[in-house]
């Protein structure tokens, strides 16, 4: 595979062609204009199966808010399946510091909540510039995170009980958003400037 001369000498040229390659296709898929935040979400295995579900549809970065004194969890190896090594995680100590940050990349903010002004899962455009907001595994997304958002939207269900384990409802919004960047062919050319790819090949093929 043919490297620009800006890649001579780095990590991601040292590699054999076989694994620089596998690590081209994927990264060259990321998609920055989608991003996961999780909100107080204790659980280390539902974090670690969120993230193997932002791998698997080419997120790049997922936000990790953790305030009113709950804490990080650490991560394992065997939890998270490696997939972390291949999404960046970014922490934050308040909604307000996380949202200050999207929204100076130009994201519209949506909060993942049971409410009457709830949009539809299937009536959202996510082939724009989107950060989706999911909460913590009993009380879900905060007021707070939810009055400060840009909207709110659900997964419609017809089922007794009404709700799904976080991770799963991650999975099911990005698979969506998945299939309408498909359709919109969002996956066909690099959503990053080529110095901004090389930058991210760097940084991956040192995992």
């Amino acid at each position: 595979m043919e490297k620009e001369n800006t890649l001579e000498g780095s990590p991601f040229s040292l590699l054999n062609e076989e694994r620089a390659r596998k690590i081209y296709e994927c990264i060259s898929k990321r998609q920055p204009t989608l991003t996961i935040v999780l909100e107080n979400v204790h659980d280390p295995h539902n974090v670690s199966a969120v993230l193997r579900s932002c791998d698997a549809v080419g997120v790049l970065d997922v936000h990790l808010v953790y305030h009113s004194g709950q804490t990080f969890p650490e991560l394992g190896e065997k939890s998270s399946a490696s997939a972390r090594k291949w999404v960046l995680t970014h922490k934050h100590a308040s909604i307000d510091a996380c949202y200050d940050l999207l929204r100076k990349e130009g994201k519209r903010i949506i909060t993942t909540g049971m409410s009457d002004e709830a949009q539809s899962l299937y009536s959202m455009d996510f082939t724009t510039p989107i950060a989706i907001v999911f909460g913590n595994e009993h009380s879900g997304v905060s007021a707070d995170a939810i009055a400060k958002a840009d909207g709110n939207m659900l997964i419609p269900q017809v089922g007794m009980i009404q709700s799904l384990n976080i991770s799963v409802a991650c999975a099911v919004t990005l698979y969506e958003a998945f299939r309408q960047r498909i359709q919109h062919g969002m996956y066909e050319n690099p959503q990053m400037e080529s110095h901004i790819l090389n930058q991210y090949l760097n940084h991956f093929s040192v995992k």
